[in-house]
């Protein structure tokens, strides 16, 4: 399997919310990781309940292809953006109903034409500002919350 048929692969288990289509992509013991698990998850069990959290908070959910994958044969890195809309309840947080567009990068290493090992990186900060959790870069919200955190105000650049 090249790498760009794995990818795909990997994004239509994602857009497709049918955990089982995980098995024809991913290693039984497939160690996964993004900016919302506390933990690694580890097997397609857990991989297979952290998604259906995913599409039971954001039902239309989709990963999609964003740029060219990047491989060697054992570790591969693609870019991919999740569209959704945030329709039930995701761990307290109650449905939005906006929609969002996060992009992000899977880093993964390959064995045996399977994902052994899946880091997701994206904007977890953004994502919580296109929700309408958090408030914008720059805005007056912002300055108020890291104020709060304790960080002061922050002046622009070039200025005293």
């Amino acid at each position: 399997m090249t790498v760009d048929e794995l990818i795909d692969g990997w994004e239509a288990a994602w857009s497709g919310k049918d955990a089982d289509a995980f098995t024809e992509v991913c290693a039984t013991d497939i160690h996964y990781e993004d900016p919302v698990t506390p933990e690694p998850l580890e097997g397609l069990a857990e991989l297979a309940r952290h998604a259906e959290r995913l599409w039971t908070a954001f039902p239309d959910a989709r990963v999609q292809k964003t740029g060219e994958r990047l491989g060697d044969g054992r570790f591969a890195a693609a870019p991919s953006k999740l569209l959704a809309t945030h329709r039930a309840p995701l761990e307290g947080l109650p449905a939005t109903n906006r929609f969002i567009v996060v992009h992000c990068v899977f880093y993964c290493e390959l064995e045996h034409d399977r994902l052994l090992r899946v880091r997701a990186f994206f904007d977890l900060y953004d994502a919580a500002t296109q929700l309408g959790i958090l408030p914008g870069r720059g805005t007056l919200g912002e300055k108020a919350l890291l104020m709060l955190r304790g960080f002061g105000l922050r002046t622009s650049r070039g200025q005293g």
